[in-house]
């Protein structure tokens, strides 16, 4: 049996696991990244945590050809530097060369999305798949795009950002500073945005029940929970997102035309009731509707363990190195 070696490097948790050749983690550690800390203290937390990994998993370091790692920001693959990392307040950071040191193994890299959506392709909502884009519904909108096996980044690193393409000009200000971004609609934070403002202007809605008069505990859940239970209003807000949501999907379809798209993040956890009205969408807009064959969306499969297996297997994402 062959193991491999992922790290995904987060705001919150250093993970790391080893990956057999079947895409099982066998053995996992982890630690908080502790943030705002230098990129030498992190580096040595995260030799540290893969060691720890290997020690579970009962092999060494000289087992193992290399270590994959998914890490926010921009990243230049082919160098190991994070170009740009405004999480980790990382500048044109050689964090590949300054990991190897610790490990004495090279280190491959990639940004944490793409690792994820690599993941996902290789073991979970995509695999058997040749081109699949892989969404994340968080904070955010995070998203890696896989062209014929191997991952899309764009000429300079800074591509497959989906989240950040127009959906409604001079919109919801995004993150980005631009305004109406498909993030500032589509993420979790946008849709805790609409729903309370929907619950504004609605005092009646059972969506003050489930926060307890609380608008502060609003979260991505409440307008569809307020759904479940027959809320006009709840439902409203569920009709209005998963819209967003779709015209940008379609957009997406248009431009790619994946076989397979992809859900991941909280807000995936509503499964068809996501899934039925963006698959009907795609069917009645979609530029290619009238294909024999179109794209699918599905729910990401993996959860938290994407990030770490896709890293585990950079080795195959990208066409050279």
């Amino acid at each position: 049996m062959k193991y491999y070696a992922g790290i995904d490097l987060g705001g919150t948790n250093i993970v790391a696991g080893i990956v057999d050749e079947n895409f099982v983690i066998v053995a996992s550690a982890k630690r908080k990244t502790a943030l705002p800390r230098p990129c030498d203290a992190i580096v040595e937390d995260m030799a540290t945590t893969v060691k720890e990994a290997v020690a579970q998993a009962g092999i060494s370091l000289h087992d193992l050809e290399y270590v994959g790692l998914g890490c926010p920001g921009m990243i230049d693959y082919q160098n190991g530097v994070v170009v740009y990392s405004n999480n980790l307040e990382f500048y044109h950071e050689p964090l590949g060369e300054k990991l190897s040191k610790h490990l004495g193994l090279p280190i491959l890299m990639a940004n944490d999305a793409d690792a994820a959506a690599f993941g996902e392709f290789k073991a979970g909502a995509g695999r058997g798949s040749e081109n699949m884009i892989a969404i994340t519904l968080g904070t955010g909108v995070g998203s890696g795009i896989i062209i014929r096996s191997k991952l899309y980044t764009g000429f300079a690193y800074g591509g497959a950002e989906v989240g950040h393409s127009l959906l409604v000009k001079d919109g919801e200000l995004c993150t980005c500073g631009r305004h109406g971004c498909l993030e500032a609609y589509a993420s979790a934070t946008g849709l805790i945005r609409m729903t309370k403002k929907y619950m504004e202007e609605h005092r009646e809605s059972l969506m003050w029940t489930f926060v307890d008069g609380d608008l502060s505990r609003v979260n991505g859940r409440t307008a569809f929970d307020a759904m479940r239970q027959g809320d006009t209003e709840g439902t409203r807000v569920v009709e209005k997102y998963t819209e967003y949501l779709a015209e940008g999907i379609v957009n997406i379809v248009n431009i790619f035309q994946p076989e397979i798209i992809c859900i991941g993040g909280g807000i995936s956890k509503e499964g068809e009731t996501l899934l039925k009205p963006i698959n009907r969408y795609i069917g009645q807009y979609a530029f290619s509707r009238f294909a024999d064959k179109n794209t699918v969306v599905r729910i990401a499969e993996l959860g938290n363990d994407a990030g770490v297996i896709g890293a585990a297997f950079l080795k195959d994402a990208f066409h050279c190195r």
